[in-house]
C-alpha cells in the first residue's frame, strides 16, 4: 500500500489457466526454495503495518495477533517503514515512524506462539506525501547501497527472529527495471536469509519487473479496479477478475513461479471497487461493497494452482494513528468482509 493519505465466479473459469501453469510447476534453476512448504500451502493472511517506533511492542500488539489468528489466518506481514525526503533523495532513513527492531522481533515472536507464519516486507516512503513509485534518486548508486543496508539489515532481524520469508522491496516502479542493482540487493538479502524472497509490485508495475527469476515468488499488490461505479455484487466483481486473473496465470507460466497477492484490500467506502488504492473515495460508509469485493477475490482465486494466496491490505490501525475514521477505513475487523474472511478461512 502506498504511502498513508496518498493514492495509495467460482475456480471454473480459472480451470484453463491453472492447467497452463500445473505442467510448468516444477523446480526451474535459481531458486531452491519454490518447493518450500511456506511456498505450496495457499496462504491466507493480513497485513499490519505500524506508523510508530513503538506499535509493534506496544500495549494492542498481542490483542491484534490473537485476532488475526482468530479469523484463521496463517500468516502475518509486517511493515516497518523507512522514509526519505523527496523522489530524488540518496538516502531512506529512520524516523519516529518507524517500527523500533525490538519491537519487530517482539510481534514476530507473539505471531509465532499465535501459530502464524510472518512475511516481513519493509517499506520505504516519501516524507513529502508523493507515491513511492516516483522514487528516481539523483545518484542511483549511493540510493541502492543505502537501501541494500536497509535490506541487509532486515534480513538478518527476518532470520534472527523466526519470520518465514522476507521481501526484498516494495512498489518501488521508478527503480524496478534496474536488473544489476536489484541483483546485488537480493544477493545480500540471501546472504543473511535462507527462506524464501519475494518482491511486492504495484498492480500496474509487475510485468515491467527484470528480476522475477532472481526470487521464489511473484508478488503483486492487487489493487486492481474492478468496478467503473460503486458495487455491492460479487458475481460482477468476479466477472471483472477474469481477464485480469487469465493474465496472470499465463505470467505465472511464463516465470515459472506463484503469484502471491502481498496486499489485497478495500476500504470501507461506497466506490471502493472503483479505486482499490486509494484511502479516500467518499465519506459514505460502503461496509456492504468491501465484503463483496473480499468475496469475489477469494471465491475467484482460492484454490487455483498458480496463486499463492493473500495478505489482506490491513487488519487494523493502531489507536489514534489512523488518518482515516475506523468506519471508513481499509480494516474489515467488525465489518461484514470480517465475517467474510471468516466463512472462506474457517467455514463459518
Amino acid at each position: 500500500m502506498r504511502v498513508r493519505g496518498a493514492l495509495r465466479g467460482g475456480g471454473s473459469w480459472l480451470a484453463l489457466a491453472g492447467a497452463a501453469l500445473a505442467a510448468v510447476t516444477g523446480c526451474a534453476p535459481g531458486s531452491a526454495e519454490r518447493s518450500s512448504p511456506a511456498i505450496q500451502a495457499q496462504r491466507r493472511g493480513f497485513a499490519l503495518p505500524s506508523w510508530s517506533t513503538g506499535d509493534y511492542d506496544g500495549p494492542h500488539a498481542a490483542a491484534y495477533v490473537k485476532a488475526i489468528a482468530d479469523t484463521g489466518a496463517s500468516w502475518l506481514q509486517l511493515n516497518p517503514t523507512w522514509y526519505q525526503q523527496d523522489p530524488r533523495d540518496g538516502e531512506p532513513r529512520r524516523t519516529d515512524e518507524t517500527a523500533s527492531d525490538d519491537g519487530v522481533r517482539h510481534i514476530i515472536g507473539l505471531a509465532r506462539a499465535a501459530g502464524l507464519k510472518v512475511l516481513l516486507k519493509p517499506h520505504v516512503d516519501l516524507l513529502d506525501g508523493q507515491d513511492r513509485a516516483t522514487i528516481r534518486p539523483a545518484d542511483r548508486g549511493r540510493w541502492f547501497a543505502a537501501y541494500t543496508r536497509l535490506i541487509v539489515h532486515y534480513a538478518g532481524l527476518a532470520r534472527e527472529a523466526g519470520a518465514t520469508e522476507f521481501a526484498v522491496g516494495t512498489e518501488l516502479a521508478g527503480l524496478s527495471a534496474e536488473r544489476p542493482e536489484w541483483l546485488a540487493v537480493i544477493t545480500a538479502a540471501r546472504e543473511r536469509f535462507g527462506g524464501p524472497l519475494v518482491y511486492a509490485a504495484n498492480y500496474d508495475e509487475y510485468a515491467r519487473v527484470r528480476f522475477w527469476d532472481a526470487l521464489d515468488l511473484i508478488g503483486i499488490d492487487a489493487y486492481w479496479p474492478i468496478a467503473d461505479r460503486p458495487t455491492t455484487d460479487p458475481a460482477a466483481l468476479r466477472r471483472a477478475w477474469r481477464p485480469i486473473a487469465m493474465r496472470l496465470a499465463a505470467f505465472s507460466a511464463e516465470h515459472r513461479r506463484k503469484i502471491l497477492f502481498t496486499e489485497a484490500g478495500y476500504v470501507s467506502q461506497r466506490g471502493a471497487t472503483t479505486r482499490p488504492y486509494s484511502w479516500t473515495i467518499s465519506e459514505v460508509r460502503g461496509d456492504e461493497e468491501q465484503a463483496a469485493a473480499y468475496e469475489a477475490l477469494l471465491k475467484g482465486f482460492s484454490g487455483q494452482p498458480w496463486w499463492a494466496g493473500v495478505h489482506w491490505w490491513m487488519w487494523d490501525d493502531w489507536p489514534d494513528a489512523g488518518e482515516t475514521p475506523p468506519p471508513l477505513a481499509y480494516s474489515p475487523h467488525g465489518k461484514p468482509a470480517e465475517q467474510v474472511v471468516r466463512r472462506w478461512w474457517r467455514g463459518r
